[in-house]
């Protein structure tokens, strides 16, 4: 019988309607923990760096000494050239290949495959040592006529293949087939749609490549290139086993000379951390420009990060609550249907 009261509604009932954005409360969701382990680790890293500075083994003078010496200098730049040139040729050579790897065609699938299945499965340090021992396997390489005895050119190996040219050539042979699994998969993440509507305007498949699909597996490409490129630099110490005068070699031959092997590592590590740093800028700004369309993977720059760490992780005001308990209300508003339909 109904007297004229009305009933309150249950909360399954309520509606993002029936909920005033004046009468929610937003609490921001804070995260003690972290701050916690920061400074944990944060004290845990100030004591084991004090612990070395304070070690009365190492003699920091050496270091001094030698973190802008000249030798060490010729060194950084050296290694810096390998960098940058195996980097760039082993891109250009990773999206041919990635291309052959993704074409119909047997033989070039076949041929793209299996020089990444030799340089995939072979240690670097070993393709190193091929490179620069090659004199030993073959004294000249002759350009000839085939089936005649007439040679048009010659030249000793070891001439035209020295060392610096025997390392880049491993460094960069061995990138390019790393470097093609990673295209092939930024290739592969774009969708399907965008070839045939390239194709569909009159788009020739080298045009549709660089212009339509490369620029859109960017994205997915850059962050693992970025990884690689750094792991190029420090690489680049294998060239040791070949006598290359890169930083690390010149550092090791210091050492020898003066005997101070802990201090010059100090200083090679304090080059290489620059390096790495110094690279990763690129890398940072190529990953916003290409992230443009979808903020979510669009990295924040520094000074986003430290106010994201002081704020509140998530703070929930007005129109955003009023969204979220709508959703919520919907959702159990659906629920309670489907129980009295069951019923």
């Amino acid at each position: 019988m109904n007297n004229g009261v009305i009933a309150p509604k249950r909360p399954s009932d309520v509606t993002a309607a029936d909920v005033d954005p004046d009468d929610i409360v937003a609490v921001p969701l804070r995260h003690p923990w972290r701050w916690a382990a920061a400074v944990v680790l944060g004290g845990a890293f100030v004591a084991l760096a004090t612990s070395l500075w304070e070690n009365e083994n190492i003699d920091h003078s050496t270091i001094s000494e030698y973190l802008f010496n000249n030798r060490i200098l010729d060194g950084v730049v050296l290694t810096l050239v390998l960098t940058v040139v195996s980097m760039i040729v082993s891109t250009i050579l990773a999206v041919i290949l990635a291309v052959m790897r993704l074409s119909t065609n047997p033989v070039m699938n076949s041929l793209a495959w299996l020089y990444v299945w030799i340089f995939r499965g072979t240690p670097l340090l070993i393709q190193i040592v091929f490179w620069g021992y090659l004199g030993l396997l073959y004294s000249q390489i002759t350009l000839g006529v085939p089936f005649t005895d007439l040679n048009l050119f010659s030249i000793d190996t070891n001439t035209l293949i020295p060392a610096f040219t025997a390392g880049l050539l491993a460094l960069t042979l061995n990138q390019a087939a790393y470097s093609a699994e990673i295209v092939r998969a930024g290739m592969l993440s774009v969708d399907e749609g965008q070839h045939e509507a390239a194709y569909s305007v009159g788009m020739s498949p080298a045009l549709t490549l660089f212009k339509v699909i490369l620029p859109q597996a960017m994205r997915v490409i850059i962050p693992p290139m970025g990884n690689e490129t750094i792991s190029m630099l420090k690489n680049t110490s294998l060239l040791s086993v070949i006598a290359v005068l890169e930083l690390y070699t010149v550092a090791t031959q210091i050492s020898s000379q003066n005997l101070r092997q802990v201090e010059l590592l100090v200083v090679v590590s304090c080059w290489y951390l620059f390096l790495t740093s110094v690279l990763s800028i690129p890398q940072y700004y190529l990953e916003r420009h290409y992230g443009r369309g979808n903020a979510r993977q669009r990295p924040r720059t520094p000074l986003e990060r430290v106010w994201s760490a002081l704020r509140p992780a998530r703070t929930t005001t007005g129109t955003q609550a009023t969204a979220v308990t709508g959703r919520s209300a919907a959702t159990q508003a659906a629920t309670t249907t489907d129980k009295a339909d069951e019923r």
